[in-house]
């Protein structure tokens, strides 16, 4: 991953299996890339192409899984990925789950095998110590985590936890209404939470927007996924249509 003197670590989202993409948007600055295998229709062996592409490029792979569930996770780990995001975490249960899917024992519960991330057995001892240091990112997206908030975040292990923010308002009522008075007091008590745990914040902003970034900076959020390859295709189309 690149050394980078701000404490805010600046990433997007790869929501298409596009080779070209990816390897353009890994070279262009972006700390860390997440490949989204929730909403998407990018598949195992796809998206361990590319997360060989962004890690050649020196910009770390993340992996967003679609579920709390060990086998993914376990695979995609040993296709490489650096860290893992898992949605819907809504208490501690889930919480200690997700952690103990992404560790060896005997800190969790990860099986052992040859992949991709361990050279294939030829490294597996270098793998090992790296291992330990795998981002663990549990998303915070329904107002069931946001009640279990407290519980959630003692749990050992995690590395930091992502807002969803269109999920967390489908779940208080409000669709996509990210300034509804639920979710800015949802977000009001993470925030708050999150301080006094000293759990990293993040937040994945769909659309990109500078003063809103200006704005999570300011609060405190440590890493802010931006946008998506396709949102930023659309918006460089869609912007370009409009002046002409």
């Amino acid at each position: 991953m690149k050394k980078s003197n701000k404490k805010i670590k600046i990433g997007s989202w790869i929501t298409t299996f596009n080779p070209s993409a990816a390897n353009l948007m890994s070279s262009l600055g972006f700390e860390w890339l997440c490949i989204d295998l929730e909403h998407s229709s990018i598949d195992l062996f796809q998206m361990e192409h590319l997360i060989s592409i962004i890690e050649k490029n020196g910009c770390q792979p993340f992996v967003r899984v679609g579920k709390n569930d060990d086998l993914i996770i376990k695979r995609s780990l040993d296709s490489g990925a650096q860290g893992i995001i898992v949605p819907m975490i809504k208490d501690k249960g889930d919480a200690k789950k997700a952690v103990d899917s992404c560790k060896y024992p005997p800190l969790g519960t990860r099986g052992v095998g040859f992949g991709r991330a361990q050279l294939y057995g030829f490294n597996f001892k270098n793998y090992i110590k790296h291992s330990k240091k795998i981002s663990i990112i549990l998303q915070i997206e329904h107002k069931d985590a946001i009640r279990n908030l407290t519980e959630i975040l003692s749990v050992p292990g995690i590395s930091g936890t992502l807002i969803g923010p269109y999920d967390l308002s489908a779940s208080l009522g409000t669709i996509g209404k990210s300034n509804s008075p639920g979710v800015k007091k949802a977000l009001a008590y993470y925030e708050k939470m999150s301080k006094k745990h000293k759990i990293k914040m993040g937040i994945h902003m769909v659309n990109p927007n500078l003063n809103k970034y200006k704005q999570y900076l300011k609060k405190g959020y440590q890493f802010v996924a931006i946008g998506t390859d396709m949102i930023f295709l659309g918006n460089a189309c869609r912007n370009f249509i409009k002046k002409i």
